[in-house]
């Protein structure tokens, strides 16, 4: 099993930057996929970005350019870095996990883009 844990998220203003953190309960070296999903009111939910165990990455191109997805093995956490953010990235951004078959979700983290 594979416990998420969030933060990061809050308000910024357009144009500005956020980082989010996502940190799991075992070593993302065993963990076949990390990613972050996020759903607006009245939208479905959508990937945003999803990082493999060998560094392949894939990003929505609403964000491709502006969001970047890591995974720092030794900190057992998964980054998304948010620049020059929009107000239609306003979202519950979700950290989702891959492992043994299962995917394990992160409880999200509002995300607020607003002048």
């Amino acid at each position: 099993q594979v416990q998420l844990v969030e933060s990061g998220g809050g308000l910024v203003q357009p144009g500005g930057s956020l980082r989010l953190s996502c940190e799991a309960s075992r070593s993302t070296f065993s963990i076949t996929t990390m990613g972050w999903y996020r759903q607006a009111p009245g939208k479905q939910r959508e990937l945003v970005a999803v990082c493999t165990d060998i560094g392949i990455t894939h990003y929505a191109d609403s964000v491709k350019g502006r969001f970047t997805i890591s995974r720092d093995n030794a900190k057992n956490t998964v980054y998304l870095e948010m620049n020059s953010l929009k107000p239609e990235d306003t979202a519950v951004y979700v950290c989702n996990a891959l492992y043994r078959g299962y995917s394990y979700w992160g409880q999200g983290s509002q995300v607020t883009v607003s002048s």
